[in-house]
This record gives structure tokens, sequence and C-alpha cells, in this order.
């Protein structure tokens, strides 16, 4: 099975963490690497609830996954551990076989000297998304989420 695995340390505690990975507005600003603008179509954090997002790349030459430059996913809430773990499923919107199938996303949350430990685990990529590739772009948005997290500690 194809994963990703990736850790990231946020100097925010668990709570702060937990609501930008359920809050649309928050989820709009990090869950998209850099290079793209996201939107949101659908978004129901509860278990059972719905999302549909779509990331466009800003680069028009970027081959998109859905469309010619757009990558559109869709999904639902699987589990919710308040302040401790969101797992999702998600599926690609694509005519690409390569790219089919459904991934489980688990992000955990733990309590780490200065804040939250986040690991964030990508499990059953489709064989044609490059787990190399799917790694960076978690990083870019972990970043962009310890960022967003740790501003809202300071306010």
């Amino acid at each position: 099975m194809n994963s990703t695995h990736v850790e990231w340390f946020v100097s925010a505690p668990r709570p702060n963490v937990f609501r930008a990975l359920l809050d649309a507005r928050s989820v709009r600003t990090w869950m998209v690497p850099d290079g793209m603008t996201s939107r949101i179509h659908e978004f129901d954090p509860r278990v059972g609830g719905r999302f549909r997002i779509s990331l466009t790349y800003d680069i028009p030459t970027a081959q998109g996954k859905t469309s010619a430059h757009t990558d559109t996913f869709h999904g639902h809430f699987a589990r919710l551990a308040p302040n401790r773990e969101v797992v999702q499923l998600v599926e690609f919107e694509t005519e690409d076989p390569e790219l089919r199938g459904e991934m489980t996303i688990t992000y955990t949350l733990a309590d780490a000297p200065g804040g939250t430990r986040v690991v964030a685990q990508h499990d059953n990529l489709p064989p044609g998304l490059s787990s190399e590739d799917n790694e960076l772009g978690f990083r870019m948005s972990l970043a962009k989420l310890a960022t967003l997290a740790e501003q809202a500690e300071r306010e």
C-alpha cells in the first residue's frame, strides 16, 4: 500500500489545531500546497459529514487531476475524536484510472512540550499519485496549519 507519513510540531495547544482541521475557512487557507488556490464547495465537519474541495494551480501550464488545471476531491469524515484525531475518507474526481480509489487521511494530535505534535498519515494512495509529491504537498499544508493555529494562540 502506497502511503505518506509526515510529523509536524505546532506551537499551539491541541484544541487550536483541532479547530483548524475542522473549520472550512481555516481549511481553505492551510489545506493547499504552495502555487495553488483552494475553493470549498461543501464542508460538514461531523462524523459522516461530507466535504468537496478544489485546488487550482496558479500556473496555467500545471496539469490537474480533475480538469486542465484543477484537482477536485470529495469525501467524508469517518472519525472525529475531539482534540485528538480526524479521519477522512477521500477520493479524487477524475477520469484517470491511475488516480482513482478511496484514500484515508488521518490527523493525530498529541501533546508535546510547548505545543502539539501532528502526525498526518495518508494511506492507500492511488498508483498515479507519487508519494514523494504527496509528502511535499502535505508538508506545505502542515506548515500553513501550524501558522494558522499559532496565530490563533496569539490572538
